[in-house]
């Protein structure tokens, strides 16, 4: 018995979370929240050069806290930030949080991209960003759309409008895992000038266009980048129904690193930000050592597919420095 790709395709494949978007068009950006219907064990890995990150210090293993109840994405670059002080807002006030004596602290670990010169309105007196967080927290659902929404409204490639991305997959045993990600990345997730993506091995059910894999190949090393306009970083989640503790889920989150560089070239440079979040919701049991390889290498697969279907997704708006693939190749 092999895999199957689950009902949505999404990250929500995996019970028990939801996926909210908050965006502002004439802002070119926005916020996308993942949040549990009870806290879930979480981890993080960070490997590009310049990340931008809230409260991924507390995920660490010999931490107090081993449970999150909320990931946040935002554009935005450090204003941001403030995405998750929205959620957390929302969050206090549905009664959720860590207990500490007759308080709650609601626990909301997030990570940005930079996105302020995708030409959008940035002259803002207040940063918008805390409303756009508790707006997507009140709008989560297991049905969410991809594209260019959420964290990916104002994303870019080297080549294309990036996007918010999301894929799944349920392993032989029962397992599902999901990845969500906002690619906003410094490299290109097609090849050279054609259609083809990256990712096209991974690809399921023509999820991204089924074009396959590219017929040629440019020289690797000397990849498109957009290092001229200083905005990039892509983030994501990739979450399981299995049960792991807070080190392996940054042992998770580490393995699904593997999609980014599947997915886009180059990839986890000086100049993004690249993260990856892991949750666990513990409704199946711990894997053994063999299931938690194949649980990595299932993430990395997800990841990938995610990231090509957020590109694959993005939608134009009019005053876009970078076309869609859809508006280029149909």
């Amino acid at each position: 018995m092999g895999t199957k790709i689950a009902a949505r395709n999404l990250i929500t494949d995996v019970a028990g979370l939801r996926v909210g978007h908050a965006q502002d068009m004439r802002l070119r950006s926005g916020v996308t929240v993942l949040v549990g219907d009870a806290p879930f064990t979480a981890g993080v890995h960070v490997m590009g050069g310049a990340p931008g990150t809230r409260e991924t210090d507390l995920l660490a293993p010999d931490r107090v806290v081993e449970q999150v109840d909320a990931l946040v994405l935002s554009g935005g670059s450090a204003f941001g930030l403030d995405a998750a002080s929205g959620v957390a807002d929302g969050l206090r006030d549905m009664g959720r949080g860590f207990a500490v004596g007759d308080v709650r602290v609601p626990i909301v670990p997030g990570a940005i991209l930079f996105d302020l010169l995708n030409g959008g309105d940035k002259a803002w007196r207040e940063n918008p960003y805390k409303p756009l967080g508790r707006a997507a927290l009140a709008v989560a659902t297991q049905d969410f759309a991809i594209g260019s929404v959420g964290a990916g409204t104002g994303a870019t490639t080297a080549n294309l409008r990036g996007g918010l991305g999301s894929a799944s997959v349920t392993l032989p045993g029962g397992v599902t895992v999901g990845a969500l990600v906002a690619v906003n990345a410094l490299g290109s997730a097609t090849v050279g000038d054609g259609p083809e993506f990256w990712a096209a091995p991974f690809e399921r059910n023509a999820e991204f266009g089924g074009r396959g894999v590219a017929r040629a190949y440019p020289d690797p090393v000397l990849a498109p980048t957009k290092l001229a306009q200083h905005g990039n970083t892509t983030i994501g989640i990739v979450a399981t129904d299995a049960t792991l503790t807070q080190a392996q889920c940054t042992r998770l989150a580490t393995a699904a690193q593997d999609g980014f560089a599947r997915a886009l070239v180059p990839s986890h440079t000086l100049m993004d930000g690249d993260l990856i979040f892991a949750a666990a919701m513990g409704a199946r049991p711990a894997p053994d050592l063999a299931g938690q390889v194949m649980l990595g290498h299932a993430a990395a697969c997800v990841m990938a597919r995610a990231i090509a279907r957020a590109v694959y997704a993005a939608q134009s708006v009019s005053g876009d420095a970078l076309p869609a693939w859809r508006d280029r190749f149909g």
